[in-house]
């Protein structure tokens, strides 16, 4: 199932080359501007010489244009992409680790109906894995409250253009 955007962020791609400073280049562009970045989400792509940047920031119309126009003038940027204007898929990462008690078993049906992951468990606890949109992560976020969730981490969103047909 596709993801739209929120209406509050807007995402970026840039592809940079992948360069000790560049991250801290790129992020000091967005911070000297006092734009907040929503996440911020960095790693190798298909070729290991670039990484891909994945930027989603709580910022709209021409401050955003103008931070764009800049980010291509970056020595070391080889591409941006603006998904505001062309369609994309995606997706973000969830782990948490939660202290179940006597909701097991509830636990385990909310994750079955999310199409969540049980990644460890011990006596105690359960370490769990979901990925999804954004909407979707909340709404199992949300659930999850009910629970003695002990730690979370999410991922940050990424995303991929689609191919033109």
């Amino acid at each position: 199932m596709e993801e739209t955007v929120p209406p509050h962020t807007h995402t970026i791609s840039v592809l940079v080359e992948n360069k000790f400073g560049v991250l801290s280049r790129v992020a000091g562009l967005f911070s000297g501007r006092g734009f907040n970045i929503h996440s911020l989400n960095v790693a190798p792509c298909e070729d290991e010489r670039f990484s891909r940047m994945t930027i989603d920031v709580n910022e709209h119309g021409a401050k955003l244009d103008q931070v764009i126009k800049q980010l291509n003038k970056l020595v070391n940027v080889v591409e941006v992409t603006d998904y505001r204007n062309q369609p994309a898929v995606y997706r973000e990462i969830v782990l948490m680790r939660v202290l179940f008690g006597d909701k097991k078993q509830d636990i385990l049906e909310l994750c079955n109906i999310f199409g969540a992951k049980v990644l460890d468990a011990t006596r105690e606890t359960l370490t769990i894995e979901i990925s999804g949109g954004e909407f979707r992560l909340t709404r199992f976020l949300n659930l999850m409250q009910d629970y003695d969730v002990q730690m979370l981490q999410r991922s940050g969103k990424i995303a991929v253009g689609k191919a033109k047909d």
